[in-house]
């Protein structure tokens, strides 16, 4: 089990008492788990910055009676298939399907991949979500 290091930190009242607030709307049970958290955070964006290894997903919302669209957005795919792990289509309703798209690799190419995907005509929304691998992070 890791070691557990405690130290003090100074914060402004009303800082303090938003961060509180915060925490509390987060369901944390205590400041440490949030402060932990706040610092996962940073690491992991700071190994997209590195273009170390990322992990995470692309939402797609589109319109399934768009000519063409699924073909072009599968085609895509196969061209980025190094970087996908898996896909998941989801019908929303009559009209709207969900694509997610599971990714792994260089965030530079993730992004283009997203940026590719999300530009398409007839994609109604899309959002990456790029995490860690968590093989750095503890």
């Amino acid at each position: 089990m890791p070691k557990v290091f405690r130290f003090g930190i100074s914060l402004d009242k009303d800082l303090l008492e938003k961060f509180d607030l915060l925490i509390k709307n987060k369901n944390y049970s205590n400041r440490s788990e949030a402060f932990r958290d706040l610092i996962r955070q940073e690491l992991v964006k700071k190994e997209w910055r590195e273009d170390r290894e990322v992990a995470g997903a692309i939402n797609l919302i589109y319109d399934h009676h768009k000519r063409e669209l699924l073909n072009k957005i599968t085609d895509i795919q196969h061209d980025f298939q190094k970087l996908i792990i898996s896909t998941q289509h989801i019908h929303l309703d009559h009209d709207n399907c969900l694509e997610i798209v599971a990714i792994k690799g260089n965030p530079k190419e993730v992004q283009l991949l997203a940026d590719t995907l999300t530009s398409i005509k007839g994609v109604k929304h899309g959002a990456l979500n790029m995490s860690t691998t968590g093989k750095d992070i503890k």
